[in-house]
């Protein structure tokens, strides 16, 4: 069977995506938007017929709209502050979860040969997923119902992602409550063959050093080294 063939049956029979609609609470102008954004590339290349593009849209969207409700929410914070808050939202993982909580992998459009089995591909293909189904709304209908779907989906379980282990945020965050210096997160040590280093890393306070934190790389390390620190403090966390 061509591709062609396989798109235009694709696109006569979207009846698959209705639930899609519900879930989301918007229904589209422009089916073909729909479609596009839960046909995975292993079905076609065109750049106009797969996800990537909306996916590309979508994680600016989501961007935009976040940064404005965190703006909102801490009238107070910092760039610093607003930066950790937004990255904990619009990490990938997250949006895994947002889009497992929507069902949204139970209607993607993909080859046999991409193997769904394998966790940190069908996790990688659940944040596609979501950021494109944004960047197909905006297309479809504007920043508005994309809001909505966010306020309803990523917004209203943030508190949830700031609760997971982002040390390095949290320990900001800290910082920034207390109104001492930011603090710096420096190498102190590279160790180990090419296939296989670890990574020491040093946090900085004011003149305040603090015990490193060693892992298999430097954002795992960092990691770490802003936990003990948090430790250090007697920081709540």
């Amino acid at each position: 069977m061509s591709l062609l063939y396989k798109l235009k049956n694709i696109l006569k029979s979207d009846d698959h995506l209705s639930p899609v609609e519900k879930k989301i609470n918007y229904l589209f102008h422009n089916r073909e938007y729909l479609v596009q954004a839960f046909t995975h590339k292993s079905i076609t290349a065109s750049p106009r017929k797969n996800y990537e593009r909306l996916e590309f849209l979508g994680d600016t969207v989501i961007d935009i709209i976040i940064s404005r409700e965190l703006m909102r929410e801490f009238p107070e914070g910092d760039e610093g502050l607003l930066t950790q808050k937004r990255a904990s939202l619009v990490r990938k993982s997250f949006l895994a979860q947002i889009s497992k909580m929507l069902d949204l992998i139970d209607h993607i459009v993909i080859e046999s040969s991409v193997d769904m089995k394998i966790e940190k591909i069908a996790e990688k293909q659940q944040a596609n997923l979501f950021e494109a189904i944004v960047g197909a709304i905006y297309l479809d209908g504007g920043i508005s119902p994309c809001r909505n779907l966010i306020l309803d989906t990523i917004w209203a379980h943030r508190t949830e992602a700031w609760k997971s282990t982002n040390y390095k945020g949290k320990l900001i965050e800290y910082c920034h409550i207390k109104d001492i210096g930011s603090p710096s997160f420096n190498v102190k040590d590279i160790s180990g063959p090419d296939h296989s280093k670890t990574f020491e890393i040093e946090v900085k306070i004011d003149d305040r050093c603090f015990p490193t934190g060693m892992g298999l790389d430097k954002k795992s390390a960092e990691q770490i080294a802003a936990k003990v620190a948090l430790e250090q403090l007697d920081a709540p966390f």
